[in-house]
């Protein structure tokens, strides 16, 4: 059978061939913790040194119980630098912590690890450092569990070869899910574990329960089945116009949940057919199967493990308080935002009618503004007009004797150029005893071919001048 938790309480579920209704309140209260007797106080109890008492608990231990054979399933398994195996054992009712030397580890014909169910051979003390009781291991072997162990690993390394186990593939969890569906049993603790979690944080979302096996050699097909029935619900609900009889909520995500036990206990998820039908979830699945430690097929193929059953319940449910703050968060910033806009607009409002309301008042203003340009404009008149009054006085100022300075600089100029004309006249060089020849029509004579024996030449000297004849040239 299935059930249907929301806001509209207790609800039949639109599949009666299949489903049911489960009655969340039905549920039988916790158990009150046994009386005790009141102890007699009549007789003063010995007062034991704790070492002492550490002591005489493992003497007590080792004359009763020694040697012992214990089986379980291993976890927490650890090997230490020196050789030393740390570990413990567990089944459904109870745990043991053991300890096993190097000794006793260096004769093992096989790697422990978590989830074999082993056999151990050995004493019970107390580690009296801490008060711990454990188990001292001289022995360890597989105790039928480990074909199973092999079994998983192989099928484990077949479905991960195909691609069941992408992270690709896996899809993100909705943050507010409309509707949960739930696969478990209807007689399990982890059912009240998820219930009582969805019920505290999201109580305001339908929760869809589809029952089914969780343990036992019926148990995989009668999850493949509570499966695909949740899977006809989902893509209901996923239609663009989804008709959902008798306000049936859709369902954006599923929980497949089982409390803890060994790994017999939980073979029934390590099936490959429940594998194949995990993957083929139309919405984001999620897998808390057993405690922290235990790992099984269908935590691969879902979209996300969780490691317990109130875990899996936690990550599909925000607490509805968060939700409640991000909403009156946004709905106080919301109304701000409103406020702010309203008060813009009245202010803009207010400008607007005292600018309609008075335009003497803008004439004003803009009178005001006239006389202020008119008077910078005087002012830079005035003050253009001064400046070029100083320039012009210091120009007068300096005028004659910028004058002066010009008459100098000509008169100097003027002598420079007299006395190089001076230089170049040609009585200065006659005066140094230097003469001046032409012929009778006043040509200068420069060469002495121009003069033929018998030509009459005058010489010019600084005093005066002489005429001359020329005579043949002497041989010398």
């Amino acid at each position: 059978m299935c059930g249907l938790f929301g806001r509209q309480g207790r609800t039949t579920c639109p599949l009666p061939r299949f489903c049911g209704v489960l009655d969340p309140g039905a549920w039988p209260a916790s158990p009150q913790p046994p009386m005790f007797e009141r102890p007699n106080h009549a007789a003063a109890p010995r007062v034991w040194e704790v070492g002492a008492l550490c002591r005489a608990i493992a003497d007590a231990l080792e004359s009763r119980f020694n040697p012992v054979a214990v089986r379980g399933e291993i976890t927490g398994f650890s090997r230490a630098s020196s050789g030393h195996c740390y570990f413990s054992v567990k089944d459904a009712n109870g745990q043991l912590r053991c300890a096993m030397f190097r000794r006793a580890a260096t004769l093992l014909d096989f790697s422990p690890r978590d989830g074999e169910l082993v056999e151990l051979r050995g004493r019970l003390s107390v580690y009296e450092a801490r008060g711990d009781l454990q188990f001292i291991v001289e022995s360890m072997q597989r105790a039928g569990q480990g074909a199973l162990f092999e079994q998983f690993l192989r099928l484990k390394a077949r479905l991960e070869a195909e691609g069941l186990f992408d992270g690709a593939r896996k899809r993100r969890l909705p943050l507010q899910p409309r509707g949960i569906g739930l696969v478990t049993s209807p007689g399990a603790a982890a059912l009240h574990d998820v219930v009582t979690a969805l019920r505290r944080r999201v109580p305001h979302i339908p929760v869809v329960l589809v029952p089914a096996q969780v343990q036992g050699a019926a148990a995989p097909a009668s999850l493949v089945a509570a499966l695909s029935k949740l899977y006809l619900l989902a893509q209901a609900g996923q239609a663009p116009e989804a008709d959902l009889a008798h306000d049936q909520p859709p369902i954006d995500v599923i929980l497949l949940v089982r409390g803890g036990g060994s790994i017999e206990d939980l073979w029934a998820f390590n099936d490959e057919q429940l594998a194949r039908t995990i993957v083929q979830s139309p919405v984001p699945l999620v897998s808390g199967v057993g405690h922290e430690t235990d790992f099984t097929i269908a935590d691969f193929c879902a979209d996300l493990r969780a490691p317990t059953p109130t875990a899996a319940a936690e990550l599909v449910a925000q607490p509805r308080e968060v939700w409640l703050g991000a909403l009156g968060l946004l709905g106080g910033r919301l109304a701000d935002g409103v406020q702010r806009q309203i008060d813009q607009r009245h202010q803009r409002l207010d400008q607007a009618a005292a600018r309609l309301g008075r335009p003497s008042g803008l004439v004003a203003r803009q009178q005001m503004q006239l006389a202020r340009l008119a008077q910078r404009m005087r002012h830079g008149m005035l003050l253009k007009l001064q400046r070029l009054a100083h320039a012009q006085q210091a120009l007068e100022a300096d005028f004659p004797m910028q004058l002066q300075r010009c008459a100098a600089r000509h008169a100097d100029r003027l002598d420079r150029a007299a006395l190089r004309l001076e230089l170049l006249d040609p009585r200065l060089v006659l005066q140094r005893g230097y003469a001046l020849l032409t012929d009778t029509v006043g040509q200068p004579v420069t060469s002495a071919r121009q003069a033929r024996p018998g030509d009459a030449l005058r010489a010019t000297l600084a005093d005066g001048e002489l005429d001359l004849t020329v005579t043949p040239p002497r041989l010398l």
